[in-house]
């Protein structure tokens, strides 16, 4: 495909190395030489200076003949990703992508505006990172959650501790017996190194465990991994960006209490005028006695989402040693979610990753319906609809040569859902969830188109 990404800033930075280990035709613009050179260090693309908003520049860059234009210039950019997509989508691109920061864009009948326009796509990072916050503090016992069909199949990943009813045992001793199993483990990230399991892997101590299963095996899913659901009435949060105000006014009408820990004077005062149910305290967060003055200890969930990824993960690890049983921090360096994960933050949130997710899919199948990169590992979750004609219907899963670094997790056929075997067989239609290594996402996607 030939890619355009408006934006070298992170998240353009991050799409830009993603997609070039596709051997996309990839051109990245930007008006700041420094992100240009940066970007082109990391990965192999065509860096174009200039505006995202010129229609020579966009010109130059092939917006007339693009498969898919990519619109992330920062947050406070709006209208300059707005604007650099609808006239990319006049000039030819086929599809088109906007970074906002405006959530009445994305009320129903405003998102339908910007289709007529001509955008296939609105995305605000800081909205779908407090959703995925919010479903973290409802599913405590996983650092990662995805549903799929209504929660039909589920996602849970869990780390390994001490103790844990898995270690040491093989996937064939932990199966689920019979021929319809609840769950299945998917993958095992160990060491900085993603493995699809087989029958004779043996799970060690500090392993990732993604699992597919169905609501029916979540409970059991959960006492093997020796991690228990929190009941969390009590929430402290620390950071009052835009994150932060989401995450509180979605929650405050369900939580018994909501404390939020803000270090701008004037943001918090914005905040309490638009939280109704949340105290907010003016105070920095990085400092142990704030944390103890404020009973931190007495919070069944701790949430650090400052704009400091270093805040974030040592206000987590302080909550934690304080007493707090779940803890989940905003990381944006990529570089620092193992280290967050391994000093014993419960979750990580990356808006890049997340960003990356819902762009990715669009140039992959239309057949796929949903995609997450993943946080502790370089792989992908996806959600496919099985054409008719595709080569994934043809024979039972065991005869299909499916791609060995990657494995289907799971089928939803109408309301039923299915953990996959090696005898099942795919039909028209399905739903499928298939766990992929980045080598295998181009072999995967071609059993579906």
């Amino acid at each position: 495909m030939k890619i355009i990404i408006a934006g070298a800033g992170d998240v353009g930075s991050h799409l830009a190395k993603m997609l070039s280990n596709e051997y996309h035709d990839l051109t990245i613009i930007d008006n700041n030489e420094e992100r240009l050179s940066r970007v082109s260090e990391s990965s192999d693309v065509i860096t174009l200076f200039g505006s995202p908003t010129s229609i020579a520049t966009l010109s130059t860059a092939g917006a007339s003949r693009a498969d898919l234009f990519i619109a992330v210039s920062p947050a406070q950019e709006q209208d300059v990703n707005i604007i650099s997509a609808l006239l990319a989508k006049r000039m030819g691109s086929a599809k088109v992508t906007a970074r906002i920061n405006n959530d009445e864009y994305l009320q129903n009948e405003n998102k339908l505006l910007f289709t007529e326009m001509g955008i296939d796509l609105l995305f605000y990072p800081e909205k779908i990172a407090s959703h995925e916050i919010t479903d973290l503090l409802r599913q405590t016992g996983t650092s990662e959650f995805m549903d799929f069909s209504s929660g039909k199949l589920q996602m849970i990943v869990f780390r390994l501790d001490e103790g844990a009813p898995l270690l040491e045992k093989t996937m064939s001793e932990t199966a689920y017996p019979g021929n319809d199993p609840l769950y299945r483990a998917v993958a095992i990230a160990r060491e900085g190194r993603t493995i699809i399991p087989r029958a004779d892997t043996r799970f060690e101590e500090h392993d990732l465990v993604f699992v597919i299963s169905k609501r029916a095996g979540i409970q059991q899913v959960m006492e093997y991994s020796g991690k228990t659901n929190i009941d969390i009435k009590r929430l402290m949060i620390v950071g009052g960006g835009r994150i932060g105000e989401m995450v509180a006014k979605k929650l405050e009408n369900t939580m018994d209490y909501i404390k939020l820990i803000e270090l701008r004077r004037e943001r918090c005062d914005y905040l309490t005028e638009k939280l109704s149910k949340t105290l907010v305290i003016n105070g920095d967060a990085r400092n142990t006695d704030l944390l103890i003055e404020e009973d931190v200890n007495d919070f069944d969930a701790f949430v650090a989402v400052t704009s400091s990824s270093e805040t974030n993960i040592l206000s987590c690890v302080m909550a934690k040693k304080m007493g707090v049983k779940k803890t989940i921090a905003e990381v944006e360096n990529i570089e620092y979610i193992k280290l967050a994960e391994s000093m014993g933050v419960d979750a990580v949130i990356n808006k890049k990753l997340i960003t990356a997710s819902r762009i990715f899919r669009f140039t992959l199948s239309n057949k796929v319906q949903s995609i997450k990169c993943l946080n502790g590992s370089d792989a992908e979750i996806l959600e496919f609809i099985v054409n008719p004609a595709s080569l994934i219907t043809r024979s039972k899963i065991r005869d299909l040569h499916f791609p060995k670094d990657a494995i289907i997790g799971g089928i939803i056929r109408g309301n039923q859902s299915y953990i996959a075997l090696g005898d099942t067989e795919i039909r028209a239609y399905d739903r499928v969830v298939v766990f992929a290594l980045p080598t295998a996402l181009n072999k995967v996607n071609k059993f579906f188109v």
